[in-house]
């Protein structure tokens, strides 16, 4: 990152930012979240420092842990797919994004995943253009 931030300026940032996100380290364990009030997949607070198997569903269990696997392994990347998901009272369907970044230092070394969500139904929807201020 070029530049400098307060820890307070980079919070707002991190909580501003229109996706929600999951941080694990290179052991699997959770190590923080933003919009921790409005998010999709919503987390108690004692998810902190559990193991990620731990916060997903068994029926998806075995394609995270291929991705981490392949993630510590070098193999990948990053790794995308979308669902739809009912959200809000209504119980209306939403195209929700989900990806997965492997987190690196600078010479490559993994240091965990960056797992992000974002309801994209607003984005599928968009038509024409609409420039700055229109």
């Amino acid at each position: 990152m070029i530049g400098k931030m307060s820890k307070e300026e980079l919070n707002a940032v991190l909580e501003t930012l229109p996706i929600e996100f999951s941080v694990l380290d290179k052991h699997d364990k959770v190590l923080a979240w933003n919009k921790h009030q409005t998010r999709i997949f919503k987390r108690p607070e004692g998810a902190i420092g559990r193991d990620v198997r731990n916060c997903h569903p068994k029926k998806s269990l075995a394609k995270v842990e291929q991705i981490l696997s392949e993630m510590k392994a070098g193999k990948r990347d990053m790794a995308q797919f979308w669902i739809d998901l009912p959200l809000g009272k209504s119980g209306e369907k939403h195209k929700v994004m989900i990806r997965y970044f492997a987190l690196r230092d600078e010479q490559g070394v993994y240091l965990g995943c960056l797992e992000a969500s974002q309801d994209i139904s607003h984005i599928q929807n968009l038509k024409g253009e609409k420039r700055l201020l229109d």
